[in-house]
């Protein structure tokens, strides 16, 4: 639950004697404050975001709180997402969630993670100010997973690039991800039984058709009570809360290949990119630039190119 107030800079400056910042600033923010499942975080433009299970009841001590609703009884879904019209109340069941990370980053590993949240755990969730993991640092994100790790059911699939390459020969990224999303989601399934979660939530790369034509031969596929949904992190902490571990697992990778190579290496896709797979191909050639890098991009090209 979720509710945002609008002030005037004076009540601004008050809210916040009364929330002291205890937490990382999102951008934008004059102050960010969590305690007892609920967060308050104040911006600069006056907007005042109250989170968590009594997130009406504090904001109405404030002003008139505008809570996040659904446009209609029945369905949850803005228009800039796409994917199934998800239940009105799903943000509150329990869930399991999956997303990867990785997928346009020409270093390093794709990373899928699965994370169940029951109801129990929402609050706690709540609670350290979870959000879409490319919206915080990597810093907070790895503080996160490792608070969430401790508490919650999931399992990581981490493709480095040496398999990551190797498969990729024998299938397309989209097909390696939802395998890999069903793997994960099975796993954590096992894990929690004989607890069900009321739905799974997939942060949706493919339309559901093409999805399961790429899971057409593996041997067991779930399909009971799944959802898909674009922007899905914005629908459930449990997806969310997925995007993080697995941002954490990649930014682990991402250590460890640059030990491996005595020099940073850095995530995305841009020009410096480049230029350092351009100095490991002069180093090592190619199957040692494949120790770090998903070769079918268009930057192994590029790194030729500069050499």
């Amino acid at each position: 639950m979720q509710a945002v107030i609008k002030v005037t800079p004076s009540q601004l400056t008050t809210i916040q004697k009364n929330y002291p910042t205890n937490r990382q600033l999102p951008p934008g923010a004059v102050f960010a404050h969590q305690a007892n499942g609920l967060s308050i975080t104040g911006y600069k433009s006056g907007k005042v975001l109250f989170q968590g299970v009594s997130a009406e009841r504090e904001a109405a001590k404030w002003g008139t709180a505008a809570p996040s609703k659904v446009k209609s009884a029945s369905r949850t879904k803005p228009k800039a997402a796409k994917g199934d019209v998800l239940p009105a109340d799903f943000a509150k069941w329990s869930v399991l969630g999956s997303d990867e990370v990785g997928n346009g980053s020409y270093f390093g590993p794709l990373t899928i993670a699965a994370v169940y949240v029951s109801q129990e755990n929402l609050a706690f969730v709540n609670s350290l100010g979870v959000a879409d993991s490319k919206a915080l640092t990597d810093a907070q994100i790895d503080q996160m997973a490792i608070k969430m790790m401790a508490k919650l059911p999931y399992h990581i699939v981490n493709i480095m690039p040496p398999k990551y390459n190797e498969v990729h020969a024998t299938m397309n990224i989209e097909k390696m991800k939802a395998i890999s999303h069903n793997f994960a989601l099975l796993k954590v399934l096992q894990k929690i039984q004989p607890e069900k979660p009321a739905g799974i939530l997939i942060d949706q790369f493919e339309p559901r058709g093409i999805y399961y034509n790429y899971l057409k031969n593996e041997p067991v596929v779930l399909r009971e009570n799944v959802y898909f949904s674009t922007k899905a992190e914005q629908f459930h902490l449990a997806v969310a809360a997925a995007s993080i571990i697995a941002r954490h697992q990649a930014n682990l990778s991402m250590l460890e290949l640059s030990k491996k190579a005595g020099r940073q290496i850095p995530l995305g896709n841009h020009q410096a990119v480049n230029q350092i797979a351009a100095d490991l191909l002069a180093q090592g050639g190619i199957d040692y630039l494949g120790e770090f890098a998903k070769l079918h991009f268009i930057n192994t090209e590029k790194a030729k190119k500069l050499l």
